[in-house]
């Protein structure tokens, strides 16, 4: 297996595109604040997205397209203060690039300037290409995302697996292609079938990182709250929870409430 990125000491998208094709699979989870962000650095990430999924988790919305450019900024900023190593890419929300380059540009200069972050986010194809190179045009890098597109969800109506049908599918692989040319560091595809996802993957010359979209792709991503338990309603089939941090902090509570209640807290080492 490679080292590349254990031998880099930050990790940037030329890191990434050497991982590809060295073979060694990229890994990449979300981070909206300082001391998960530390957590997960510190643990080896390659990737930190600062996902707009932060209107659901952080924020309690049900979609994430309440979040604002300014709230993006706020979580970006607190991330980065705690990274030494990872890549940390950041969502730019809806309603920030659509239709609009000169926006999108804007949007990306915000990003980049007031929270330090390394690269940014874009969900579709060939609909924003405009705004993708606009941004590449300032130097920013831009990473795509195809498949299931959260902000798109009243456009699509159901969070379901995305391009299952042909035609759908034949689009999602021109728009990957389309993405590459144009010049994304990397591609994100959400919940399509595994067998597309290898084909997009094996057909690009940049990495590509699934979420629900097999082991075939160059690496993977997952909300962090998920993947530690915090979260219960969100039960994907391609979650896997590595810890239980909901029932374990519920636990915590309860029995701190118990021990002030009963006065055990705080006992006589616990005073001055």
């Amino acid at each position: 297996m490679s080292a590349v990125s254990k031998d880099a000491k930050r990790m940037t998208t030329l890191t990434l595109q050497r991982m590809k094709e060295e073979g060694e699979k990229i890994t990449m989870l979300t981070a909206y604040d300082y001391s998960m962000a530390k957590v997960i650095d510190d643990a080896g990430i390659d990737v930190i997205l600062v996902g707009d999924s932060a209107s659901n988790v952080m924020a309690g919305h049900e979609t994430t397209l309440p979040i604002t450019l300014d709230q993006m900024i706020y979580h970006a900023s607190s991330v980065i203060r705690a990274v030494k190593k990872a890549l940390v890419v950041v969502d730019l929300p809806f309603g920030t690039y659509q239709g609009n380059s000169t926006k999108a540009l804007s949007s990306a200069i915000r990003i980049m300037k007031e929270s330090g972050a390394h690269a940014v986010k874009l969900e579709g194809g060939e609909e924003i290409v405009d705004s993708v190179s606009r941004i590449l045009t300032a130097g920013v890098p831009v990473m795509g995302h195809l498949g299931l597109t959260p902000q798109s969800i009243y456009k699509f109506g159901t969070y379901t697996v995305r391009a299952k049908e042909d035609e759908e599918a034949q689009q999602l692989l021109s728009d990957a292609k389309l993405l590459e040319r144009v010049g994304v560091f990397g591609l994100v595809m959400e919940k399509i079938p595994a067998d597309l996802a290898k084909t997009v993957t094996e057909n690009l010359r940049i990495p590509t990182i699934g979420i629900g979209a097999g082991n075939q792709t160059d690496g993977q991503v997952l909300v962090s709250h998920d993947l530690f338990g915090i979260t219960k309603e969100f039960n994907p089939r391609f979650l896997r929870r590595y810890m239980d941090l909901y029932n374990g902090m519920k636990g915590a509570v309860e029995s701190y409430i118990s021990d002030v209640k009963s006065s055990d807290f705080p006992n006589e080492s616990e005073q001055y």
